[in-house]
Order: structure tokens, then sequence, then C-alpha cells
């Protein structure tokens, strides 16, 4: 056993095209022609469209002053080459007495996770989770002046989005590395907060990639923050491609189809033009579109690289397989063949979140939710290798607390990834992957034996719990994980020093982010006022000033739209 003592989007070169060679694995993109990626953000109407529109404007009983124009050459749709785009202006603002359109976005629902007392529930065991989707989503809601539904944010989620600087590991064969800390609550002076933070490994070099974008490509995707927003997205990743990755782009609408064959990644005046062509129309056949992703993500499948595929939708799914269930059947079962699932969730309005996340966690994948095209910087580009390689699989989490010490524990966040106890030995039980150098972190708030902190009524059969001499240990953490490829996990134990210590800027940060999560959901179980929260944000200097300064804002934005009601 170990012990726990210690254990502002910047302007982005669209300089493309990578002169590897042959032996060459680090990201060195090379000068060649730019591309500009702002392009793919207009709205171009699809062939369809302009012929409909020429259609309408041309009719047959049209009186012209002079000459009538000479008739439209056809418009070909070549798979790589691509048509002049045609651009469509913005519609005009909706007139006021307009009704505004129904909101129809999903979110699953859960409750708070309960207060339990350590003599009669010892242990806490659940799944790691790695996404950032739920932080990014409420931010837009709060950008838009709009109050989150409680069930869109996730405690775990608003934790994990932040970079806590932590030390990482040093070997591949141990890639993920503990860091426990036990201090004081900052909302109430009788409780303290456990947090348990671990890191992964992250290699010098990066494996050939396979990478299948499954882009939704149906009517609901016409919207300046979806499909162009997502052609931006993977527009910015083409510096970071190599001769040895492969890039393939499947679309679903009414139908599925293959709009990219799998292209290397340096030839990306070949990708940028295939995203040039990408237009928005027509139904959303989603379950169609991620059998074909599979299909060629196996079909090109590179053995010990990267397999991923990176789904970006509003997830409104309306044609095929359409039941929540099936459709994350149809995911789980391609874990077997070593593809992971990416889903990159953009839009409002009608935005299925609670299927981009659960496909995420079956497809033993991330979830991210873009909201902007920073955002989708940071997710594609800054994090890259975190987004795509895995370096740790089912990787399960589980706190035994000493009940000499512990009168009560909560453990924030994580209610949907909670695991039986027995679950945690057991190999076949799926559980959260980890990748290159991705930070995760779990905090439990803690009452100790007679601290008068305590939230549960005494029981009257039962003797008041005592403080036992000599009790030098709070908790013992065991974590389990596989390594990529492998089915029998690995086994980790670190115990944790009854100590209590001033909370670092680590531990401020991540107690902000929940705090924070708690009072958008109404603050029932921290209460913490939303003054105090920016105060503890706004001192904390781990992370970088124009992070800090975003959280700050949203914390002042959610401030005037909850305490202002």
């Amino acid at each position: 056993m170990l012990h726990a003592s210690s254990l502002s989007f910047s302007a982005l070169s669209l300089a493309i095209g990578l002169a590897v060679s042959p032996t060459a694995q680090a990201y060195r993109p090379a000068p060649a022609a730019a591309l500009d990626c702002t392009a793919l953000g207009e709205q171009l109407a699809s062939p369809e469209m302009v012929r409909a529109t020429l259609s309408r404007s041309v009719g047959k009983t049209a009186i012209y002053a002079s000459a009538p124009p000479p008739s439209p050459k056809p418009v070909s749709t070549p798979l790589i080459e691509v048509a002049t785009p045609v651009y469509v202006p913005p519609p005009a603002p909706p007139s006021p007495s307009l009704q505004a359109p129904t909101n129809t976005e999903r979110y699953g629902h859960y409750d708070d996770n309960p207060v339990k007392r350590a003599r009669e529930n010892p242990l806490s065991t659940f799944s790691v989770d790695v996404d950032t989707g739920s932080f990014s989503n409420v931010r837009r809601m709060l950008n838009q002046q709009q109050r989150p539904p409680a069930d869109a944010v996730r405690a775990e989620e608003f934790i994990n989005y932040f970079d806590y600087g932590l030390a990482k590991p040093r070997s591949r064969s141990e890639p993920l590395r503990l860091e426990t800390e036990l201090a004081q609550s900052p909302w109430n002076g009788q409780r303290q907060l456990l947090r348990i933070a671990m890191t992964g490994y992250e290699p010098a070099q990066m494996p050939a990639a396979n990478l299948v974008f499954l882009v939704d490509t149906s009517g609901s995707m016409d919207s300046a923050d979806k499909l162009p927003l997502v052609r931006q997205a993977i527009c910015q990743m083409l510096p970071q491609l190599r001769a040895q990755d492969r890039i393939s782009i499947v679309t679903y609408a009414g139908t599925a189809g293959l709009h990219l064959a799998p292209t290397p990644g340096n030839q990306s005046r070949t990708i940028y033009n295939a995203l040039r062509q990408l237009h928005a129309s027509g139904s959303t056949h989603g379950s169609a579109g991620i059998q074909m992703a599979y299909e060629q993500a196996r079909k090109h499948f590179i053995r010990g690289g990267v397999n991923r595929v990176l789904l970006a939708t509003d997830g409104d799914f309306n044609v095929g397989t359409v039941s929540q269930e099936a459709l994350e059947t149809l995911v789980a079962d391609q874990r077997k063949h070593g593809i992971a699932l990416t889903t990159l969730g953009v839009g409002s309005g009608n935005y299925n979140e609670h299927l981009a996340e659960r496909l995420a966690d079956v497809g033993d994948g991330n979830y991210s939710y873009l909201d902007s095209l920073e955002e989708a910087h940071r997710v594609l580009v800054k994090n890259m290798r975190s987004t795509l390689l895995t370096i740790a699989q089912d990787v399960k989490l589980q706190v035994e607390f000493n009940p000499a010490v512990v009168a009560e524990y909560r453990l924030i966040g994580y209610e949907n990834r909670l695991l039986r106890d027995e679950d945690f030995q057991n190999d076949r039980v799926d559980a959260g992957d980890v990748g290159a150098g991705h930070q995760v972190t779990a905090l439990y708030e803690i009452a100790r034996v007679g601290s008068g902190g305590t939230q549960l009524p005494a029981l009257r059969y039962q003797p008041p719990a005592t403080v036992s001499a000599g009790s030098n240990e709070l908790a013992t953490v065991s974590l389990r994980y596989k390594l990529p490829g492998q089915s029998q996990s690995q086994l980790r134990q670190v115990r944790i020093a009854n100590h209590v210590q001033r909370g670092s800027d680590a531990m401020n940060l991540a107690a902000a982010a929940a705090a924070f999560a708690d009072a958008l959901r109404g603050g029932e179980r921290i209460g913490m006022p939303f003054a105090d929260i920016a105060r503890l944000a706004k001192n904390n200097r781990s992370i970088a000033d124009a992070e800090r300064t975003t959280f700050v804002d949203m914390i002042g934005k959610a401030e005037r739209l909850i305490d202002g009601e």
C-alpha cells in the first residue's frame, strides 16, 4: 500500500499540411497553403436548396424586361471536388408578436447523492467520468440569459472541466497517479472535504489514428451553432494530423453515406474541401449513420493505434432506430471491436443532451458540448490526446471510510456513475475510460465523529459513535483499471491519513465548481451564496487568468438570473 501524503483561446495558426517523415510521430505542422476555417462557419445552401430556389424564381409565366437569363448549369456534388458554395443570408429576425419556438431539449433526471453513515455503509463505489459537456452547455445557457434546468447540471463535469496542473505519471505501465487531500470545508466549519484526484499518463508520441467523423447533416443542423460550427471545429484539427493518420467522414440525414473515404491526415486540402461540401437537409436517420461509421472504423482498424468514431450532432434522431435504449445497445455492441465513441454535442432548442452523454458512456468514450469555436479548440486541439487516446479502461474507485473517525459522508456528483460494491472486483462490469493526460477529481463532504456536523438523525436503538484512540487513518482508496486491450484489471490502494490540511488551490477550485453546480440545482445540499463562490474562484491561482475570468463571469450571470427572479 501507498501512503497518500503526496501521491484564452489564442489565435490558431491555419498553416495546414504536415511534412512528416515515415518515422515522425510528433505533431509538427509544416508551412503550407493557408485554409480559411472561418469560411466554413457560413451557412451554405445545399444543391437541393439551390435548385428549389431557382425553380421558384424562374416560373413558366415569368416576364423579363430583357432576354431571360440562361438556364442554370446542373450542380454536381462530387465526393471531394467542391461546387462553388452559395451563401444564404440569415433570415430576418422574427416579429415580436410571433410565438417563440418550443424548447424541446432533453436531459436525464437524477437526484443528488444522499448522506450516508459510515457505520452502515462504509464503502462508496463508482466509475470515473471524464466528460465535461455539462459545464460548457450550462455556459451556453447563461450566455443566452437562460436559467439552466437542474438536470442539465452534473457536479462532476463542472469539477473535471478545469486543468488543476497536477503531476502526471511517468510510466505507461502505471498509467494513473493518485493524489488525495483532506481540508476544511469552505461552506461549513463543522465538516471537511476529501479530494481524490487522478491524472493519466501522457505519452510523448501519439500512435497512428483511424478517426471516423460521423456528422449529422439533417435539417435540424441548419443553424450557425450546429453544422457550420462542426465544420470549423474539424478544420481546426487539420494542423495536428499526420500522414499516418486516416480521416473518414460519414454523414446521415434521411439516409447515411460515406462523404469522405479514408484519407491520409496530411492531405488537408482534400479534407477541407470535403468539409465545404457538408450541407444540412432532411430527416435524421442516426442509427444508420452509427452503423456505417463503425463499419468504416472496423474496416480500416489500426492495430495498436487510435480507433475512434466522433459523433457530432444535436441528438435529434427521428428516423430508423430512435429508441434510446436500442441506440445504446447498438453502440455498446461495438466496444468489443476496440473502437471508442466520442460525442460532440451542438446547438440549442432541440438538443438531446441525455442521448449524447449516454452514447459516449456506453461507447467507452467521452462527451463534450461545443458552445463556441474556443471550446472546439480546447477539446479537439489543446486536449486532442486526452480526447482521442485511451490509456486506462474500466477505471473504478472504491473508498472505505473508517467509522471510528468518519460519522457521515456524501459523494458530490457521479450520480449516474454509481456502482454496486461487488461490481468493483467484477472485471466484466463496464466503467469509464481515461485518456492521455486526463485529470479526474472526486469530492466527498465528511462529518467526523463528534464534530457536530452530522445531518442524519440520531438512532434510538444504536449507541452513538465515539472517537477511538489511535485512529490515524481516515479512509482507504482502492483503484482498479485495465491497460488498453487487457481483460484483467490491476489494483492499487492508498491509505488516507487522518490529518486536516489547509486547502490547496486545487481543493478550493474543485470546491467552487461543486458549490456552483449545487447553487444551479437549487442549493439544497451546499447552499453557498453566489458571492462566496465567486470569491473562492476569483482568489484561485491554479488556472489561467482567462479561464478564471470566464468562470467568475458565469457565476455572476447565474446570480443575476436566479437571485434576480
